[in-house]
């Protein structure tokens, strides 16, 4: 009694030292070692800057006052579609506006730093078909971030301001919230540079970004030449990334299907050569020999998925022989029961038939060609046995048909083809060719009449339709 308990006792035991022992993972965690790509980057890069939708603009007169800007960012790919940047702008825009006679054409400028967290979306890698396995090195991408700008302004003009110039300042805090988007093309360069052309559109969400006042109805009045309430700047940069890290390819640039592609393509390579039927099919009975348990198979019998030779009555005589095929006898009376003649159980001309379409059905082509495929061979070869028994005085006809696809002239073409080789198959078989008569009927005898058009089916009723059968004239 102690021994059951310490063993009921032991147990759990044994049981968690299993699940511990079992419970190792066979994968690689999901870390920084199983990184496959780079997914870090530094970019780098200037261009001009213009002050874009404002009182006073960069645009003036038919001209361009141009400005600068140069940027730095550290980019983080989270996948191969997004990442994120931490970007740092720094740039001066100029601009003029004219405010009215008095006061002549005012100039000025706009000194500005922006620190934003930066969206990119890669267009292309979501876009991107998944069976495609070229290599791109053109990307387009999608920028949308928020951040914080500062930034000085001077303004002068002609006649009010010429003495005393207006200086506004605005620091780094919460009502400095901006916005920044645009798009941008990159091109891949090598393992360890990208060169991108990009365009920023950035809002500032102030009035005085553009040097007009500090407030709207300030004096002198430059903020009411334009009836906007941010002054918003354009930015077109050419930089560099410089990708970061030890391996070969970057997020950025990879198709998320690629290691896929290449586990498969070495999988193909592996069984490029792998025979499925090594040793044959030396009795032709359609079973490979590998594991065919009947290698002796006569001509023209049908077999099971085993390769052995059919008896549907299992009275030991096989179909091909067997006069009887349903009712049991012995071999010594070909498969008929005793008492019986082989005569007096002959089938019917139309069980004939029908014994004759059984074999018939699902006999295969070469696609679109009257060629016969060799896996039809023994079901034809076995209705040539029943034909061969039938009163040579009567006549059949072999009809060929198809779905509803296609042009009727070619379908009629075809199915004529397909019922003149079934026809010359079954002559070759010795079937007298005065018993057999080739008709194609094309689309104009289908079995399932309401698959026309074809779409109106499914694919199992438009391959019933595809067919060729027997008939008594």
């Amino acid at each position: 009694m102690k021994k059951k308990l310490f063993l009921l006792l032991l147990l759990p035991i044994l049981g968690l030292a299993q699940s511990e022992n079992n419970s190792k993972p066979e994968t690689q965690p999901f870390n920084n070692k199983s990184r496959l790509f780079k997914d870090w980057s530094i970019s780098v890069g200037g261009g001009a800057a213009f002050m874009a939708h404002a009182d006073l603009t960069s645009f003036y007169d038919g001209k361009i006052d141009w400005g600068w800007n140069g940027y730095v960012s550290l980019d983080k790919q989270i996948s191969h579609v997004f990442g994120l940047s931490l970007l740092y702008t720094r740039g001066q825009t100029n601009q003029k506006a004219h405010l009215n006679d008095a006061a002549g054409v005012g100039h000025g400028y706009t000194k500005f730093n922006q620190l934003a967290l930066l969206g990119d979306v890669n267009f292309s890698n979501l876009m991107r078909r998944t069976d495609n396995r070229s290599n791109f090195r053109w990307a387009l991408h999608g920028y949308a971030g928020i951040g914080f700008v500062g930034y000085k302004t001077f303004l002068q003009d002609d006649a009010i301001l010429s003495k005393w110039p207006m200086y506004i300042e605005q620091d780094f805090g919460i009502a400095s919230i901006s916005y920044i988007g645009g798009i941008g093309i990159k091109y891949n360069i090598s393992r360890l540079l990208d060169v991108e052309l990009r365009t920023l559109y950035l809002i500032s969400g102030d009035e005085e970004f553009d040097g007009g006042g500090w407030t709207r109805n300030a004096v002198p009045g430059y903020n009411l030449i334009n009836d906007s309430y941010t002054d918003n700047a354009w930015l077109v940069n050419l930089g560099v990334s410089f990708k970061l890290g030890k391996h070969p390819d970057h997020l950025r640039w990879v198709d998320p299907l690629q290691m896929a592609y290449v586990k498969a393509d070495a999988l193909e390579d592996k069984f490029k050569d792998f025979n499925v039927c090594e040793k044959g099919d030396n009795d032709n009975d359609g079973i490979c020999d590998d594991w065919d348990r009947q290698l002796d198979t006569p001509a023209g019998a049908r077999v099971d998925g085993a390769g052995v030779a059919l008896d549907v009555d299992m009275d030991g005589v096989i179909d091909l022989y067997d006069k009887c095929v349903t009712i049991p006898g012995p071999i010594e009376n070909n498969g008929c029961p005793v008492g019986k003649t082989t005569a007096t159980v002959i089938p019917t001309k139309q069980a004939s038939v029908d014994e004759i379409n059984k074999s018939f059905n699902g006999i295969e082509f070469e696609l679109n060609k009257d060629v016969i495929r060799n896996k039809s061979f023994s079901d034809l070869d076995h209705a040539a046995e029943i034909i061969k028994t039938l009163d040579s005085g009567n006549g059949f006809v072999v009809v060929g048909a198809t779905d509803s696809r296609g042009s009727a002239a070619y379908n009629k073409k075809l199915s004529q083809d397909r019922a003149n080789a079934v026809v010359a198959y079954l002559i070759g078989k010795g079937v007298s060719s005065s018993l057999l008569t080739a008709e194609g009927r094309g689309k104009d005898d289908l079995k399932y009449p309401e698959c026309d058009p074809a779409t109106k089916c499914p694919e199992w009723k438009n391959e019933a339709n595809r067919r060729v059968f027997f008939v008594a004239k």
